[in-house]
């Protein structure tokens, strides 16, 4: 009941959502991308708060910011894509239900341009060409609900306009009176046919809106709402792990990992987690999965297979044996559930060795089935995760190593994990299925294969919007804990998705100050819209467990982001500085954390492009690379050695710039790309190109500490940041940079001409000897393993091939 009463809720909500879009105006909405109308509409917007006092407070917050949302990505995509590729389809037929109108559009099979569910079209009666001045008279947006070889289903919305986030208010409109009466009548094929173009995708939004109006009936909503921790009986709740389990985290995790993993175990219903850069953070997700697993109430004593009776008065032996009878028979005798347990093992109910699908017989004293949802908010966050699960395995009570049964679902799954995606294991399950029916069984269709899969899988891993898909909703049975790796780059909506599943814990796992979420709409950003619910918690002053410890950085690098952003708590791991020294250090110049000033540089603006280069930066970090790596051969490798930038246009020009010079192998020479594209990932040596170089214009969104925190914490041993020291230092993160790169003597004033600045002469003035840490065949061994390491099993860094697909993750300003 609680079921149909859940799936009645989603489809009023999308219903609503469907309602307010397909009524807008698409041309208003161009037009409204104005100054004026961009005031209008931010003054009915409410701020984004640390706490609400109920459901209504924060859906009236976060609804219309929501929209604006919409707004935007429906516009951006205009602006981006020029779209005026019109497709001619004839209206086939065309019914009315709950206040829509379903409509049945030819379709192409062979179309260039792919169409799939919940895509927003454009319907027009005429075609029309961009920036002409004559404007269509009938047109209106449609929601793909479905596409058929030859027919596109659509809903539509033809009843009335809305120019207000508010399915009550809307106003008769003529050209919805004209595109109803074009779809509805029994006119002749030329009369109804109509241009269609794609305009975006609704899918993410969408599942996000359902999420958002379900809050009222999650199982955390007053936590959700008001942020703050309630008093709990943390003790009673709590679950333990066996001792040689517990010994083994202690042995191979540091102080703060381990006091992350037993905040999870103490059961309490919301656990953060900060993970500043190169702290272990997946070291640490993959300790509490072993954890998490194998844990028992802390109240069920498991070898002797006993429930103690806790705050009850003390019964006599005879007694207890009767309540024992009456309440566990099987103690008595055979346990019920043995008697339907497959002979050849658990149905993936405990942990497996691999994920061959094939259920086995585990030493195992396990008696509770936890399962686990494991999210991310992009393809490549999630899938360095299970890269990591599959390679380094987990450990079961006995300390065991194994594989235990999980699946991958969704788009876009890296070939280093293929073999756990859905589509893969369903096939094979398939092909299996196949076999059997040629011997007299029966075949499954994919929906109940699908399931099975689920089923079987231990732990499930999917992005935040995917976690909102069919494929999960119509699971038979939901998940016990849900853990978000970097919740702290989602939105808030888009951390709800996954928690409609009804688990009773959730992990938050990231960093709120490396980079926030993606929001397009610069309105809804003003309004805090980017603020992640990880965020909104940690500002509320919800308890947040951080990792200190890092692995990563040279101390020289560390330095400065644990004193500007993480308030001196960062420590170096013990063998840190032996392990990121280099030969190259013994000059200052192309030491662990160098500032250049290229105080005669410019920046400009590409026309008709809102992002920004300096051709002097690129000019000198190309003289810079070069003379690093004719004088050290090993850096000549991509998988070692960064470029990064704020600017997409600045990027851009570098790669052009060194493929022009080191030929179509420069992508394996150097890896060129965005700092939000860089966000988890680690190279040896990175150069970080600040660009903006300016009087009295500002540093735009470089002045996001965030994003700055990011680009200098990418180098393992080096990180050489280029840019205008007399414009960064307006800002105040960057004038603390620039002040601690003063201080540390490695402040260095770049004079034209480039090609001539690391001349011998100006490197024997920067030659310092390197700290005695180890001996010259300690260095010789850590260049070896450099040379040789690709960063992919790393915590944080690249995973397989680094190819680092979410380059796109901020918009220029």
């Amino acid at each position: 009941m609680a079921m149909d009463k859940g799936k009645l809720q989603e489809e009023a909500s999308l219903a609503r959502f469907c309602k307010i879009i397909l009524g807008w105006d698409y041309f208003r909405l161009l037009q409204s991308s104005n100054k004026k109308s961009k005031d209008a509409a931010a003054s009915s917007l409410k701020e984004v708060k640390n706490s609400y006092k109920d459901v209504d407070e924060y859906l009236a917050t976060f609804e219309p910011l929501l929209f604006e949302e919409v707004k935007a990505q429906i516009v951006q995509r205009k602006d981006e894509e020029e779209v005026t590729d019109w497709k001619l389809r004839l209206v086939i037929e065309c019914n009315e239900a709950d206040g829509f109108h379903l409509a049945a559009l030819t379709f192409d099979a062979d179309e260039e341009e792919s169409i799939s569910q919940n895509d927003l079209l454009l319907l027009s009666k005429e075609e029309f060409k961009d920036g002409s001045k004559k404007l269509p008279t009938t047109y209106a947006f449609a929601l793909v609900e479905h596409r058929q070889k030859t027919l596109l289903r659509l809903r539509m919305y033809l009843v009335g306009e809305f120019t207000q986030v508010n399915p009550d208010v809307e106003k008769n409109s003529e050209r919805l009176i004209r595109m109803q009466a074009l779809v509805t009548s029994s006119a002749n094929e030329v009369e109804k046919r109509l241009y269609s173009i794609k305009i975006c995708s609704l899918s993410t939004i969408a599942r996000e809106y359902v999420a958002l109006r379900s809050v009222g009936s999650l199982p955390f909503k007053n936590l959700i709402l008001s942020a703050a921790e309630r008093g709990s009986d943390s003790k009673d709740r709590a679950w333990k792990i066996s001792g040689s389990l517990h010994d083994h985290l202690k042995e191979n995790l540091n102080k703060s990992q381990q006091e992350a993993i037993d905040a999870g175990l103490s059961r309490k219903p919301f656990v953060l987690i900060q993970g500043p850069p190169g702290t272990g953070k997946t070291q640490t997700i993959l300790g509490l999965l072993s954890a998490i697993l194998h844990a028992t109430p802390g109240r069920v004593q498991s070898k002797v297979g006993m429930i103690t009776v806790t705050r009850r008065p003390e019964l006599s032996m005879e007694e207890k044996y009767k309540h024992w009878g009456r309440a566990s028979p099987w103690l008595m005798g055979v346990n019920p559930r043995d008697l339907i347990t497959p002979i050849d093992g658990d149905d993936g109910f405990f942990p497996t060795t691999g994920n061959e699908l094939k259920p086995e017989v585990v030493n195992s004293n396990r008696k509770y089935r936890i399962r686990v949802l494991v999210c991310a908010p992009s393809n490549s966050a999630l899938d360095e995760i299970v890269f990591r699960l599959l390679k380094t395995g987990l450990r079961d009570e006995n300390v065991h190593t194994y594989t235990p049964k999980i699946v991958r679902i969704g788009l876009k799954p890296h070939h280093s994990v293929e073999a756990v995606s859905m589509d893969y294991l369903v096939n094979r399950k398939r092909d299996l299925a196949d076999d059997k029916q040629k011997q007299g069984s029966t075949g499954r269709d994919i929906d109940s294969i699908r399931a099975a899969v689920l089923d079987e899988a231990v732990i499930v891993f999917s992005t935040l919007s995917f976690s909102g898909s069919s494929v999960l909703t119509k699971m038979n049975s939901g998940f016990d804990v849900v853990i978000i790796d970097e919740a702290a780059q989602a939105v808030e909506p888009a951390t709800l998705v996954p928690l409609a599943s009804g688990c009773k814990q959730v992990f938050l796992i990231g960093d709120p100050v490396q980079l926030p979420a993606t929001v397009i709409s610069p309105i809804a950003e003003k309004f805090g819209y980017g603020t992640s619910l990880f965020q909104r918690f940690q500002r509320a002053g919800y308890p947040v467990k951080m990792l200190k410890t890092q692995y990563r950085m040279h101390p020289e690098i560390r330095s400065f982001p644990s004193k500007e952003f993480y308030n001196e708590a960062l420590e170096d791991g013990s063998h840190v500085m032996q392990q990121t020294s280099r030969r190259w250090h013994k000059y200052r110049c192309f030491g662990p954390f160098c500032f250049f000033d290229i105080h005669e540089g410019k920046e400009s603006q590409p026309s008709g492009s809102g992002s920004w280069v300096n051709m002097d930066e690129i000019e000198f970090v190309l003289v810079m690379y070069h003379k690093l790596i004719t004088m050290y051969p090993e850096l000549k490798s991509s998988s070692q050695f960064a470029i990064i930038s704020p600017y997409r246009h600045q990027v851009k020009l570098l790669q052009e710039r060194f493929q022009d010079t080191f030929g179509v192998e420069s992508k394996k020479l150097v890896d060129i790309g965005t700092i939000d594209g860089f966000q988890g990932r680690e190279k040896d040596v990175v150069i970080f190109s600040c660009v903006r170089a300016n009087k009295d214009r500002g540093i735009g969104f470089v002045s996001d500490f965030r994003r700055m925190n990011v680009g200098i914490t990418r180098a393992k041993s080096s990180v050489l940041v280029v840019g205008s020291a007399s414009t960064l230092r307006n800002d105040e993160h960057w004038n603390s940079l620039v002040e601690s790169a003063e201080k540390r003597d490695c402040f260095f004033k770049v004079s034209k001409p480039y090609a001539s600045y690391f001349n011998d002469e100006y490197l024997e003035s920067v030659e310092s000897v390197v700290e005695d840490t180890m001996d010259a065949n300690e260095i010789a061994e850590n260049e070896n393993d450099v040379a040789s390491n690709m960063a992919g099993v790393a915590d944080g860094g690249d995973m397989a091939d680094g190819d680092g697909d979410d380059d796109g993750g901020a918009a220029d300003d």
